[in-house]
């Protein structure tokens, strides 16, 4: 019975208190998990500003590696809860079972690409001996324990996909406490630790996944779900594969190219002084803040709307689409509303030498007039997602960060040196979204008389 009641409860509960009961355990768990993005830079901002211009190096590198996880766990929550919806239980399993081996193959892909590339990509960057020192530590611990973020992340979204978010944010924080008590302790060598700077900040972001990992692991093949993995049954089908990633792989291309720009966005910047480089690290890290919980709102989000596609419940999908996007807009605003007002105190922070602080108050002013409307986008994208149709967010994510963003910093730049390549976030955010208003209002519309039409 308490399977049963779990399976209809995306498709017979009020939306908004669904939503919420499905979103906040992601919303906390993902804010906790910002958190620990910025304490990881708050204490290595301790040690020099050469090391956090490292991390603001090596920050490419680990959204790379977390774009793999979560284009994979993306698609799975999505692919698990449409079979659900159509009662496919033995199939979602299946998926749960192909999804788990995948990462594994991931995290040995990544031990070797660490070992082996982590010098090259932060010489890119920097010519300074302790710049490159710093980040290729950093890099080369991130990407040898991968298989740690890759498992987590995924197996956290078997969960979603079955509407279940709460196990996941107990997941996430215990990993994201972990990080936020080593971190001192190993970068500093407190108590019986030995001083390990840089070094000791990626050692805590890998044991505290590995933490992570096998708690979450331990749930999912222990505990009474609707989906859970039999090792025994196993048998490759790569068509299975096929269907995660037809919604996973470009939301995957997505975060490759948040990693390519703020990797451009670096190289650009950098012309003018490494110190921006700090500072762009900065502002993606506080950034976080503001978009983490509208990535935990996504979570709930998902299940939602993907279970009522697949229930052809067309009214339910209009409620939770239009509670998603203003809850996704009160959230960004009150971010932006911060880092207009308040950037002198978040620059802060980081133990900023005067050069930093006056890029930094300048650089989060004027991104803060772009951040308002970056929610909406988020649900806008993750919409198409949810019905399966993970190609239009792409080309959306394409369009803003490669044809916009980054011609527009460099032509800025040129025309008005450093200050002016900071405008080029909130214009191509707003073009962007007029483009996605657009683009989702007519396949919605398409969509919803198709799910009105009983002939259909």
């Amino acid at each position: 019975m308490k399977q049963t009641d779990q399976k209809h409860r995306l498709g017979t509960e009020s939306i908004l208190p669904l939503l919420f009961k499905l979103s906040i355990p992601g919303m906390v768990s993902m804010t906790i998990q910002a958190l620990y993005n910025v304490v990881d830079s708050f204490f290595v901002s301790r040690i020099s500003e050469n090391a956090l211009t490292a991390l603001a190096i090596a920050f490419p590198v680990h959204i790379f590696l977390i774009a793999i996880a979560t284009g994979t766990g993306i698609g799975t929550s999505s692919l698990i809860s449409r079979l659900l919806g159509q009662q496919k239980e033995e199939e979602a399993v299946r998926v749960a079972q192909h999804v788990l081996s995948a990462s594994l193959v991931y995290g040995l892909v990544s031990a070797f690409a660490g070992i082996l590339l982590s010098g090259p990509i932060v010489r890119m960057f920097s010519d300074d001996p302790q710049v490159i020192h710093y980040g290729v530590q950093y890099i080369r611990i991130i990407m040898i324990g991968g298989v740690f973020l890759f498992t987590s992340i995924v197996a956290s979204d078997v969960l979603r996909g079955q509407g279940n978010t709460f196990l996941p944010m107990i997941s996430l924080m215990l990993g994201a406490v972990t990080n936020i008590v080593l971190d001192p302790l190993m970068i500093f060598g407190i108590g019986f630790f030995p001083r390990m700077e840089v070094t000791g900040a990626a050692l805590a972001t890998v044991f505290s996944k590995g933490v992570s990992t096998f708690f979450i692991l331990m749930l999912l093949f222990k505990g009474t779900h609707l989906v859970k993995p039999k090792i025994e049954a196993f048998a490759v089908d790569l068509s299975i594969l096929k269907r995660v990633y037809q919604v996973g792989l470009p939301s995957m291309f997505m975060q490759f190219l948040t990693s390519f720009m703020i990797g451009g966005l670096n190289s650009i910047v950098g012309t003018y002084t490494e110190t921006a480089i700090a500072v762009t690290g900065v502002y993606f890290r506080l950034q976080s803040f503001v978009l983490m919980p509208v990535f935990g709102l996504t979570q709930g989000y998902i299940p939602i709307i993907g279970y009522n596609y697949g229930a052809r419940q067309g009214d339910r999908m209009k409620q939770a689409l239009r509670y998603g996007l203003s809850i996704s807009l009160a959230l960004t605003a009150s971010g932006a509303l911060l880092f207009r007002f308040f950037p002198h105190v978040l620059i802060g922070l980081f133990s900023p030498g005067p050069e930093m602080m006056a890029i930094g108050v300048e650089a989060l002013s004027t991104i803060s007039l772009g951040l308002f409307v970056v929610g909406p986008a988020i649900i806008g994208a993750t919409t198409f997602q949810a019905i399966g149709l993970g190609l239009p967010s792409l080309a959306l994510s394409f369009l803003r960060q490669m044809i916009l963003l980054l011609p527009f910093a460099w032509l800025l730049g040129r025309m008005g040196g450093l200050s002016a390549v900071w405008y080029a976030m909130p214009l191509s955010e707003f073009i962007s979204l007029f483009i996605m208003i657009f683009w989702l209002g007519r396949r919605l519309q398409r969509i919803f008389a198709s799910l009105s039409d009983p002939t259909s």
